[in-house]
């Protein structure tokens, strides 16, 4: 299969293949010819690939030709850690940066605002070698590959979930708080991070009440994502008859946990001041709409007429996040942290250190 995927990326025709966290087989929808599909009301049904800026049109690749396959593991040695000269000027950059934010912060009524960059790391390897590494690494992430000639290539291992929805349920996460993993040592959340969090699930579930029912929230536990771990709450519910996927998905993106709180505010800041278009990072990813058929039986007494199929359509979306751009050998890695009153600038460009590390130890 990896050859018929070499062979489609030859041909310069769109694919994408994914495996969903800690599931053993990997899906690969092919694309036949190189038209642009993109979302225009959510009743699409395909793989989407969003940009951050929800002005922007996401894009689709219909769900036309699905495989499963099993990708095997090209593992990489387990204390690989990537150290690349990074360049005072972006360093001090970055710190630049977050001290405006933590500055505006303290004297706005903005309570978050998450600030990235991007960097560039030259690579020899196929992407396909990259992407079967990444399976290897991260085995509880969303593990991408993703392919449009007119658009371009990326890859990814991220751990948050933006939206699930099964019928009229779905489930969603507050995700935020970042810490490097170590061995041994029971991870204890400062008031800061906890803080984090909480503003991203008091945001998400103010944001879903209008849209949903029935919500419950999980009490925040320590999630881990590679190298480093997250502070994590699960949001469920139920979607309320007189709305679609797509008013859960306008809901909820862009959430705190990529963006800030209030969103709209952060948003400005970002693209003001951040200095580069983020794209699709800290987009969203994943099937949209995706078919189910369920038989049953309805009356064991009349066998001709007992079995009847219900059809839902599933959804399960997720936030760029621990990705790459690729052009020719050139990597491009994008980055980032949240922001809030009490930050320390030079702590958060060290965890944005500790973040990119999750994409160099497949470079």
């Amino acid at each position: 299969m990896l050859e018929t995927l070499a062979t489609h990326l030859k041909n310069k025709l769109p694919f994408v293949a994914y495996r969903k966290p800690n599931a053993i087989l990997t899906n690969v929808i092919f694309q036949h010819d190189d038209l642009l599909h993109k979302v225009s009301d959510f009743t699409e049904s395909g793989f989407v690939f969003a940009p951050f800026d929800a002005t922007e049109k996401a894009i689709l690749i219909p769900f036309e030709d699905i495989q499963q396959i099993t990708i095997s593991d090209i593992s990489i040695p387990e204390a690989t850690i990537v150290s690349e000269h990074i360049s005072a000027k972006a360093h001090q950059k970055h710190i630049k940066l977050v001290a405006k934010g933590v500055e505006t912060i303290q004297n706005s009524e903005i309570e978050k605002i998450v600030l990235s960059h991007k960097e560039e790391v030259v690579t020899e390897k196929d992407p396909l070698v990259l992407f079967q590494q990444l399976l290897a690494t991260y085995k509880t992430a969303f593990v991408y590959i993703w392919y449009h000639p007119k658009v371009g290539m990326w890859l990814g291992a991220t751990p948050e979930t933006l939206v699930k929805s099964k019928g009229s349920t779905f489930t969603t996460m507050s995700l935020a708080g970042t810490r490097k993993l170590e061995k041994d040592i029971v991870v204890s959340w400062d008031q800061k991070e906890i803080d984090e969090q909480q503003i991203v699930t008091d945001y998400i579930v103010n944001r879903l009440q209008n849209v949903t029912s029935n919500i419950n929230i999980t009490k925040a536990e320590t999630h881990q994502a590679g190298s480093i771990v997250h502070l994590r709450s699960m949001i469920s519910g139920r979607i309320s008859s007189s709305v679609n996927i797509g008013d859960i998905i306008t809901t909820l993106h862009p959430t705190p946990a990529i963006c800030g709180f209030p969103t709209q505010e952060a948003k400005s800041f970002i693209l003001k001041e951040e200095g580069y278009n983020r794209t699709f990072y800290t987009g969203y990813l994943g099937e949209l709409n995706m078919r189910e058929e369920n038989s049953r039986n309805r009356n064991r007494k009349n066998q001709e007429n007992s079995a009847y199929r219900t059809v839902r359509t599933n959804s399960e979306l997720y936030v760029n996040l621990r990705c790459m751009e690729l052009n020719g050998r050139k990597a491009i890695l994008y980055i980032g942290g949240g922001i809030v009153k009490d930050s320390n600038p030079e702590s958060e460009w060290q965890e944005t250190l500790a973040k990119s590390q999750i994409m160099k130890r497949v470079l």
